[in-house]
């Protein structure tokens, strides 16, 4: 069997703000193509690993391999290269509000590459499509945008330099459940076509069943256990319990499973409809 290839290793790390330590000799692979989801209870770090690892955060001891490169120890040229193969959407989009939605995407562009004003443009507005906005988007400024629209305008922000890894912090935070279903199944596309890594902080039950390969649970300052949802949700810790267990998680997960039926039902009748028949 074929080794996979990790894109991120984080090993021994350790995050300290003065007297508070968030996180104590914590170790965490991703392996490219999966989408991982990372939870925890609120303090537990997820935001600060997620900005020690794309280099906002500068450990306070241990070693990030990003892309087969040790970030703490790289120079700072080929830091921005590695970076740029990088995407993030942040928390509430972080769209700058005195730009279009165009302008926005275009950005990183702008940052790493000398392209004409028209390649910039029709990059942008191929970005903003990838999203699933309409062209019209484009000109409009974040403040005339609904939430979930700003979410998919930070989404193609983050799509610019077409990256290996996709790093999302809550993208389905404050969407409805149409909304956040939406992107959920647009982040599984996405990854298929373009053949994305997902890193992915959430709260979200129904995001965790629907798309992540595996879930990494921040807690007692490391990462407790990091597998499939199957094997996390029994893992023996009382917090675990409550959130994979509860009602919420019990829901989340009977959703899942009827969704897994409906497209395995679907996939018959595709398959049934295309053979060729007896005369």
């Amino acid at each position: 069997m074929t080794e996979r290839e990790k894109v991120i290793e984080v090993r021994n790390l350790r995050n300290q703000f003065g007297a508070q330590v968030v996180h104590d000799h914590l170790d965490l692979d991703v392996y490219r193509g999966e989408i991982v989801g990372v939870v925890g209870g609120s303090g537990s770090g997820k935001s600060v690993l997620l900005r020690s690892i794309i280099g906002l955060n500068r450990p306070a001891a241990g070693s990030v391999t990003l892309l087969g490169e040790d970030m703490m120890r790289v120079a700072d040229a080929r830091r921005a290269q590695i970076e740029s193969r990088c995407g993030v959407l942040f928390q509430n989009g972080a769209l700058f509000s005195s730009l279009t939605v165009a302008d926005n995407v275009a950005v990183p562009l702008r940052e790493h590459y000398r392209l004409p004003l028209a390649l910039m443009q029709r990059l942008a507005n191929l970005k903003i499509a990838l999203a699933g906005l309409p062209a019209e988007a484009g000109a409009k400024f974040p403040s005339e945008l609904s939430g979930g629209m700003v979410k998919r305008a930070a989404l193609a922000r983050s799509l610019a330099l077409d990256p290996d890894i996709l790093f999302l912090d809550e993208p389905t935070a404050g969407l409805d459940p149409i909304g956040a279903a939406a992107f959920d199944q647009l982040i599984l596309t996405l990854r298929e076509s373009l053949g994305l890594t997902v890193f992915l902080i959430t709260h979200d039950l129904d995001t965790l069943y629907t798309i992540c390969d595996r879930v990494a649970v921040l807690s007692q300052k490391r990462v407790l256990v990091a597998d499939t949802l199957a094997r996390v949700e029994n893992y023996d810790d009382t917090w675990i319990r409550e959130y994979f267990q509860g009602p919420r998680g019990r829901a989340a997960e009977a959703a899942a499973e009827i969704a897994a039926t409906r497209g395995e039902r679907t996939s018959k009748s595709i398959a049934a409809e295309a053979a060729p028949t007896k005369n």
